[in-house]
């Protein structure tokens, strides 16, 4: 337990902390890497490069220092947190060395500012912060390895199956390389692969969402191939896309995060944008094997048709479902395009089309995107008057608010 002191002086570094949370952050993962490159096996590349993770954890910091005395208020938090880090294999023993750094960080970037007593106070906050963290964690690595079919950290997997879904998304086929038994995940979940590519030094890792429904003898993951194969973003996509084939192994992670499909029968509108649709694949096929009575509405924006994925898959599916509609917003649609019979609209989906086409009584509302397409959804969706309780989103990638980042 923390005593009141240091509750104070934690709670009074609360407006630094509003104005300089990110350079901590980012002086935090510089000298982090410096004293340990091998962490580098952990963290996204890609997210480093464009300051998400940076800004991610200041937010994260910077709750805390304002919960620090009601921890509790945080936990939902702490749990989307540490599924991500339990599908990238964090370690009790890692928890040390952030600290140090973090300290550290606080140090070099405050100066004088930085009193002993308030290092001391936040080395104290930290301790008890991190093993909240470790705990929750320890519970979710118990749940994975003992499920059945379950497993703790990465296991080895082979591609049984690659198939082009559209001009920038592939599906690949995944099943256990020993032949054991899948878990059964819930539709919404990902999963995270690592991956050595000749030539780099640390392997990578990302994260992917299931794209196809539980209870089938392989997973799928479905990957955008980024336009820029040697930078951050492009490295592991185009890796798989032009090099693993059928027969190359990859690792995984057992399936985790908490943005999953409700098990109940009300209405259900899912709304996609670019290859955000992958998870809502999982949920989808999901409802159609186990509920095809559940009313669904299924949304998916995309540049063009050539762009989007599923499209036979869908129409398949929604032949199979009582009370589903399918309606796809291309910005830039082709004369093809225009002849689809789902085809709804050209432009952007905007909150008076959202009412006249997707707008469902009692139904829960996922959004899945990029960070644009949400903020735009969930705005959208208020203007409409859906209750923020019904609106679930997914990001792909660290955690932003969605109100005040750009």
């Amino acid at each position: 337990m923390l005593t009141q002191k240091t509750i104070d002086i934690i709670k009074s570094t609360v407006p630094v902390l509003e104005v300089h949370g990110t350079a901590i952050t980012t002086a935090f993962y510089k000298n982090l890497f410096e004293a340990h490159p091998e962490l580098l096996n952990i963290f996204n590349g890609t997210n480093q490069k464009q300051g998400r993770q940076q800004t991610a954890l200041a937010n994260t910091v910077l709750a805390a220092a304002k919960y620090i005395d009601k921890l509790d208020t945080i936990i939902p938090v702490v749990k989307q947190i540490s599924q991500k880090h339990r599908s990238l294999a964090i370690k009790p023993e890692h928890y040390p060395i952030v600290g140090e750094h973090l300290l550290g960080a606080i140090k070099e970037v405050l100066g004088d500012a930085a009193t002993d007593e308030i290092i001391g106070a936040w080395g104290e906050a930290y301790g008890v912060i991190a093993q909240v963290f470790i705990d929750i964690e320890d519970n979710m690595y118990k749940e994975a390895a003992e499920q059945p079919g379950g497993w703790k950290e990465y296991k080895e997997f082979k591609i049984i199956e690659k198939v082009k879904e559209s001009d920038v998304i592939t599906s690949f086929y995944l099943q256990p390389a020993d032949g054991s038994q899948l878990p059964v995940f819930k539709p919404g979940q990902y999963i995270t692969i690592r991956i050595s590519i000749p030539g780099e030094q640390y392997q990578f890792n990302r994260q992917y969402s299931l794209s196809a429904a539980p209870g089938l003898p392989y997973f799928r993951i479905s990957v955008k191939k980024e336009s820029e194969p040697n930078t951050p973003e492009g490295m592991v996509s185009n890796e798989l896309h032009k090099n693993r084939n059928i027969g190359d192994t990859i690792e995984i992670t057992a399936p985790a995060g908490d943005f999953t499909l409700n098990d109940q029968q009300t209405p259900v509108v899912l709304l996609s944008g670019g290859v955000g649709i992958t998870p809502f694949m999982s949920m989808i096929n999901s409802i159609a094997k186990n509920a095809p009575g559940r009313e669904t509405a299924f949304v998916h924006a995309s540049r063009s048709g050539k762009l989007q994925a599923f499209t036979e898959e869908l129409q398949s599916l929604s032949e199979t479902m009582d009370h589903v509609s399918l309606s796809y917003v291309y910005e830039n649609p082709s004369e093809e395009d225009k002849q689809n019979r789902f085809f709804s609209k050209q432009g952007y989906i905007d909150a008076a089309w959202l009412k006249e086409n997707a707008f469902l009584e009692e139904a829960d509302y996922y959004i899945c995107g990029p960070v644009p397409f949400l903020r735009a959804m969930i705005s959208n969706l208020k203007q409409i008057g859906v209750l923020g309780e019904k609106i679930h989103f997914e990001f792909f990638g660290p955690a932003m608010n969605l109100e005040t980042e750009a």
